[in-house]
């Protein structure tokens, strides 16, 4: 007999900044590395033959959760990877529902049918996965063996082996991050002994963010919305400083049009269906040749704040600096705002220096963005 567990990877960017993110090979959070923490101590004491993984990132990355405790070579097959989704790869959840409700809606509910240009279908991934899976299984017999990989593909998996239609959510749920299925394999068949086991994780750990409206962008020129522009300008100085003594909105705005003059996308308003949400101001100039991104603007209107949604506006940003080969982004922070200083270290910034402001200094923060080529775990 030979078992088998099956692991969906850590949480991701795309599952935080409410990205698809099929081939799309982002990196982990902070999240992520604490649920990989307490996935190792989970199989610490399981004995480990043979590790074997999805090659994108996030999937080795939950792998090293077991070579931790145990001396394995990390074997990657791409056949393992989560379902490419074409068109849609890095395309914000609600930008591809906007665009194409009708095929968003077959790739949540109607997994049979779904079937779009470019991407692949469900059958394609169980297809390559399940000839992956009795491929593994063959090559092991009698050990214990671990995959990482993803949690479409774990669906597929499951739902040929159990013989089930792939819309039945309702027999298999969605996995959580670093969720656990448990395979027997015997005498050239498998039996399905566990599904979505999380047990490892503690209640902070388990967190979706589905409960969150996700937002659309538009990307815009500023000249046709400068009243929007210089109201949110005004906002986040107000709420950053607690009035608006020195604030002037014509340098931001003239700023703001020369970022969209040098990169037509830099400029993004956000919105939950129709109803306006926030601005987003990239200044891609601003730290090109020194390798950074800078974020001039990141505001949500007052009913958006404190509810885990600025850091949808922030996966913009690091998804537009990380295609342009950035590897950091930078911005400053007023030291007496605390509810951004909170943010912006709760998602990986740290303060380079402190510099003179008009109200307060000025904390100069950085975020460190890994490479899409950078195959280092």
């Amino acid at each position: 007999m030979t078992e088998i567990y099956v692991i969906r990877h850590v949480q991701a960017e795309g599952n935080l900044y409410r990205h698809m993110q099929g081939h799309w090979d982002g990196d982990v959070t902070p999240m992520g590395v604490k649920q990989r923490d307490a996935l190792s101590l989970r199989f610490r004491d399981i004995p480990v033959d043979a590790l074997y993984s999805s090659d994108l990132y996030r999937a080795r990355f939950t792998a090293t959760a077991i070579t931790r405790f145990h001396d394995l070579p990390i074997q990657c097959d791409r056949r393992l990877r989560e379902i490419n989704i074409g068109p849609w790869e890095a395309v914000p959840f609600a930008n591809a529902v906007w665009a194409q409700p009708e095929a968003f809606d077959s790739f949540l509910h109607d997994q049979e049918h779904f079937s779009m240009p470019g991407s692949e279908t469900y059958h394609d991934v169980q297809a390559r996965a399940m000839e992956a899976l009795y491929e593994i299984a063959e090559k092991n017999p009698g050990r214990t063996v671990v995959i990482t990989t993803h949690g479409i593909t774990i669906r597929c998996i499951l739902t040929k082996l159990l013989g089930i239609s792939l819309n039945d959510s309702e027999t298999v749920p969605i996995f959580h991050n670093t969720g656990i299925a448990h395979l027997t394999y015997t005498d050239g068949r498998f039996t399905v002994d566990t599904i979505n086991d999380a047990a490892h994780l503690p209640p902070e750990l388990l967190r979706r963010v589905t409960d969150t409206p996700s937002l659309r962008h538009e990307c815009v020129d500023p000249a046709r919305y400068r009243d929007v522009y210089e109201r949110c300008y005004a906002d986040a100085w107000q709420a950053a400083h607690g009035d608006l003594a020195g604030f002037e909105a014509e340098p931001y705005f003239r700023a703001a049009c020369e970022h969209y003059r040098r990169d037509g996308d830099s400029i993004m308003l956000l919105y939950e269906n129709e109803h306006f949400a926030g601005l987003l101001d990239l200044d891609t100039g601003r730290g090109d040749l020194a390798g950074y991104g800078w974020i001039s603007l990141l505001y949500l209107c007052p009913e958006y704040r404190g509810r885990g949604i600025a850091v949808q506006l922030l996966g913009r940003a690091v998804a537009k600096y990380r295609s342009l080969g950035r590897r950091a982004i930078r911005l400053h922070v007023a030291e007496d705002n605390a509810a951004a200083l909170r943010f912006y270290r709760a998602n990986g910034f740290e303060e380079l220096s402190r510099e003179p402001g008009l109200h307060a200094p000025l904390l100069l923060m950085e975020k460190k963005l890994r490479s899409l080529h950078d195959e280092r775990l």
